[in-house]
């Protein structure tokens, strides 16, 4: 990993059997220089992963000891405590964080990674955008060697770190305690399956019914894109209108669920007795709900902390080959929401 060494412009000029200067020039799309030249120079420049610096010194010297983040939406109670873990440990080793918002978008997070990646960051921990099913931008930080460590939302096809909990577990475990609660007709409202969170969840839901013989009703696997409110509100009143309506619903994050109990509320449906709801994260709107949502917890400090030692370890730690997944544990916290037997 030391023996990295950053690419400079003369080493795209000696690649093109061109000079320096007009590698300088096709870099800045100089209008002396022709658009095949340039194209070739920036795409040998992408391959390589070649940063803009004046400093032609080692990757090792001219690196910021900064760690990028990069994660969906800031205002997320799950993704901003993850980052306080992150910062946590970060500033323990004495690095700083940078962060960048994906929004959930795809294109987004591919120009922040770039973003990072030129204002040389020493490693990057990324929670990915819903939309993203591509992972070519985190190419460049592995040709260079610098660790990239997914969190909660990781991608299976790239050899990284990965810091999870049990998804599938967790979703078991929510199901599980609608059906002991009395609930026959369990909903489930799903994420985005093409993300490892939401696929796992929804496998617990499924294995769930399974082991208790309840039937699997596709009407009641609502496909969510981004679990907000607004969708949770609308595939609650499609639910509830049904001529068998569901007697409980395991969202797959805690908005969605706060969505279904004000729906639920405004149809005159009693939130345990005829509908009981359950969803995941703990985030603080599951207390100030009336009544209080029961959800799973999620170790979202934990896990930023984690992935921060695992890219801090990384750079210790020379030549690491083998890519970590570490699962941690979640908890099921019973509220009212759920409470149908009075024990």
């Amino acid at each position: 990993m030391g023996n990295k060494k950053e690419v400079t412009i003369y080493d795209l000029a000696r690649e093109l059997n061109i000079s320096a200067s007009t590698v300088s020039r096709a870099l800045k799309a100089h209008h002396s220089i022709g658009k095949k030249t340039i194209k070739d120079v920036k795409d040998l420049a992408d391959k390589l992963g070649y940063r803009p610096n004046g400093l032609a010194v080692s990757l090792r010297s001219s690196k910021t000891k900064v760690i990028g983040v990069v994660i969906s939406l800031v205002n997320r109670p799950f993704v901003s405590s993850l980052i306080s873990g992150v910062e946590e440990a970060a500033s323990k080793a004495g690095y700083r964080v940078v962060i960048a918002q994906s929004h959930d978008s795809y294109k987004n997070e591919v120009e922040s990674v770039q973003a990072l990646f030129d204002s040389r960051v020493s490693g990057l921990v990324v929670s990915l955008a819903m939309e993203t099913q591509q992972y070519d931008h985190f190419e460049k930080f592995l040709r260079q060697d610098i660790p990239v460590v997914f969190a909660d939302r990781v991608a299976e096809e790239i050899n990284c770190h990965r810091v999870i909990i049990d998804n599938f577990q967790a979703g078991f475990t929510a199901t599980e305690h609608l059906i002991e609660q009395g609930c026959k007709r369990i909903a489930h409202f799903a994420g985005a399956q093409h993300r490892n969170i939401y696929k796992e969840r929804m496998k617990g839901y499924l294995e769930a019914l399974n082991k208790y013989n309840l039937p699997i009703d596709e009407n009641l696997i609502m496909y969510f894109n981004s679990l907000s409110l607004e969708e949770g509100k609308k595939f609650s009143n499609q639910l509830l209108s049904l001529p068998n309506p569901p007697d409980g619903i395991f969202s797959a994050n805690d908005t969605a669920a706060v969505s279904a109990i004000q729906c639920a509320k405004e149809r005159g449906i009693k939130v345990p007795e005829q509908l009981a709801v359950i969803g995941f994260n703990n985030d603080p709107i599951s207390e100030i709900v009336d009544p209080s949502l029961s959800t799973i917890t999620h170790p979202a400090v934990d896990m930023g902390k984690i992935a921060a030692r695992q890219v801090l370890k990384h750079m210790v730690h020379e030549n690491i080959v083998e890519s970590e997944t570490i699962v941690l544990k979640t908890k099921l916290i019973v509220r009212a929401s759920s409470l149908r037997k009075k024990h």
